[in-house]
Formats: C-alpha cells, sequence, structure tokens
C-alpha cells in the first residue's frame, strides 16, 4: 500500500506557503520589497502570529526565497522539485508534495492550510476565525471567496469580428438588484482536514464552504498597478 493510502491519523496543523521563483510578471515578486519588508514576510507572520498553526512551511525552488522565509520564522526543509516549480504546476500538486515529504518522515497532520504569499490583507485574526469555521462545520474544504462587484449575469463579451455580446442575453433588462450575487475565489487562503484532501486533492471540492472577505482588501497582485494599488490599500488600512 502507498504512505497515501496507509497513513496514520495525523495530529497538529500544518500551514503551506507556496512561493517559487521565476515570476515572469513580477521578477522577484515572492520576496520583493512591500513597504520596505519582502512581502512574503507579511503572510508568514500572520501564519506565525495566528497560533493556529503547529508548523509554517514556506515551499520553494529558490534559494533566495528559502534565505527570506527562514529569517522570517517558517521551515524550509525541502527545495520544491522543478516540474512542480512551473507556470503549469498546480498549487494541490504542491500541497501533495509537502504531505508526501512529511510522510517519508514519518509525520503526518491532522489540518492543512495553503496561504499565499503575497496575501498581505490576512490578518492572524481571519486565520483563526476561518480555521475554526472548518472545524465548526465539519466541511472537507474552506476558501476564502469575495464577490463580484459587478453582477456578472450583466457582462458583455468581445467577438472576434469586435463586437460585442452579453454572456446572458436573457437578463439584458433585469435590474441588476434583482439578480442573485456571484462569488469569486479570493485567492488568499484554504484550509483542509489533511484526509479529506488526499482523498480528493482539490481547492474546491464538493462541500466546500465560503469564508468572505472584504473585497475592498482583495488584491490579486499580478501586475506592477497591482502591486502600486495594494501598497495604497495596505497604507490607507493601517493609517
Amino acid at each position: 500500500m502507498s504512505a497515501r493510502s496507509s497513513q496514520p491519523k495525523g495530529q497538529g496543523a500544518l500551514a503551506v506557503i507556496p512561493a517559487r521563483g521565476g515570476s515572469k510578471r513580477i521578477p522577484g515578486k515572492n520576496i520583493r520589497p512591500f513597504l520596505g519588508k519582502p512581502i512574503l514576510e507579511y503572510a508568514i507572520r500572520s501564519a506565525r502570529n495566528s497560533g493556529v498553526f503547529d508548523q509554517v512551511l514556506v515551499s520553494t525552488d529558490d534559494e533566495q526565497i528559502a534565505a527570506v522565509a527562514r529569517a522570517a520564522g517558517a521551515e524550509v526543509p525541502f527545495v520544491r522539485p522543478a516540474d512542480i516549480a512551473n507556470d503549469t504546476a498546480s498549487t494541490a500538486e504542491v500541497l501533495v508534495h509537502a504531505l508526501d515529504w512529511y510522510a517519508e518522515q514519518d509525520s503526518y497532520w491532522e489540518s492543512l492550510c495553503c496561504l499565499y504569499p503575497t496575501a498581505v490583507f490576512v490578518t492572524p485574526e481571519l486565520l483563526q476565525e476561518a480555521a475554526a469555521e472548518r472545524e465548526r462545520r465539519e466541511a472537507p474544504a474552506l476558501l476564502s471567496v469575495c464577490h463580484f462587484p459587478y453582477p456578472i449575469q450583466r457582462s458583455v463579451r468581445m467577438n472576434p469580428e469586435g463586437d460585442l455580446s452579453w454572456n446572458w442575453p436573457e437578463h439584458e433588462l433585469t435590474r441588476s438588484q434583482d439578480l442573485e450575487e456571484a462569488y469569486h475565489d479570493a485567492g488568499q487562503f484554504y484550509f483542509f482536514p489533511c484526509e479529506a484532501f488526499r482523498q480528493n486533492p482539490r481547492l474546491m471540492p464538493a462541500g466546500a464552504i465560503p469564508f468572505l472577505l472584504d473585497r475592498r482588501k482583495v488584491v490579486d497582485i499580478d501586475t506592477e498597478e497591482d502591486w502600486a494599488v495594494a501598497e495604497q490599500i495596505y497604507k490607507v488600512w493601517h493609517a
């Protein structure tokens, strides 16, 4: 039997922060200074100060990132393999690799959190609340979500010919207040019981529950503009 199928019951909570090198749109993104400190430090500090986790792990293939992570108090016990450190590798693959590495050390965890390295608005209190909510509802997963700022049912597409068409033409005349609110993955954090995640390693399996975040504090930092906006918002909220 494989280690995955025969693993003993785990204990404790593990936070995994996936922070690979080689970011193309923002070079060195995961350790670039964000208001004076490497952005990775914010996620590590929130995870450690939450008191939720027995260990905070940074999964990386980059020695500079590893050095910053260790200096901030995280564990970096392995180098992430190249085949899951590229543009096509999924977050779930990174989490499975981390759990497999611990299993090889005969170490198993009861619960798992994936926290993204650019989640600068995630506070220790949010992580405490999210962990407690997932456990209270005994859900197979909990993920951070926020609502779209405008009804997606009134969205349009740009056609190859250059003109516009409705994505949902049946709602062309529907009042926005009569449309159901829609939500999207905020890309900040995910919580799982390890046994459920190993059986179905997906970020949003059936039965996953939401943890609603303030949309004003959710910035997906992928461009220089995103970075500048995030810094301005952070300064406002921490003034």
